[in-house]
């Protein structure tokens, strides 16, 4: 079943608020832990949740993922420092993506002195999505693509 692009969703992440600066835990010079996501308006349609968070000026590579995780049960809540590996069980089986050549939640660290912003995305889905290798997420977006049924993105900066 194919539902139409909903409302923008709206969440908020432990300890941050849009804008401002990431705390030093959820960081590579903290413990470098998945924040905790709070969702304000999740459809009733949503199956499975997706999230990427990405350096978007990054002097590179455009949006450069620093983390990908899909197929997170659809829910208002996600829990803080979700744990490494392509699949999480403790998550109903969510696969992680490569962001940052792992499959894990790699937060902000760059050159010291250099302000990036990073982006946080949730997606909500009406399905579960199977992803073949490489795990990336431009492939996920590609096999996303008409499941999407809101999506929601915050900015925060680091350094």
């Amino acid at each position: 079943m194919n539902h139409i692009l909903m409302d923008v969703l709206i969440f908020e992440c432990k300890g941050m608020k849009n804008g401002e600066k990431f705390p030093i835990v959820n960081t590579g010079r903290g413990q470098d832990i998945s924040p905790g996501f709070l969702i304000k308006n999740l459809s009733p349609y949503a199956k499975t949740l997706a999230i990427t968070l990405e350096d978007i000026k990054h002097p590179l590579f455009k949006n450069f993922t620093h983390w990908l995780i899909w197929n997170l049960p659809a829910d208002e809540k996600i829990g803080e420092a979700i744990p490494g590996g392509k699949i999480v069980p403790g998550l109903g089986n969510a696969r992680q993506g490569i962001g940052y050549g792992v499959y894990k939640y790699a937060g902000p660290k760059p050159p010291k002195g250099k302000q990036h912003l990073y982006r946080f995305t949730i997606y909500a889905l009406n399905s579960k999505i199977d992803l073949k290798f490489p795990h990336t997420k431009s492939n996920f977006i590609k096999k996303a693509k008409g499941h999407i049924i809101q999506q929601g993105s915050i900015v925060f900066e680091f350094e």
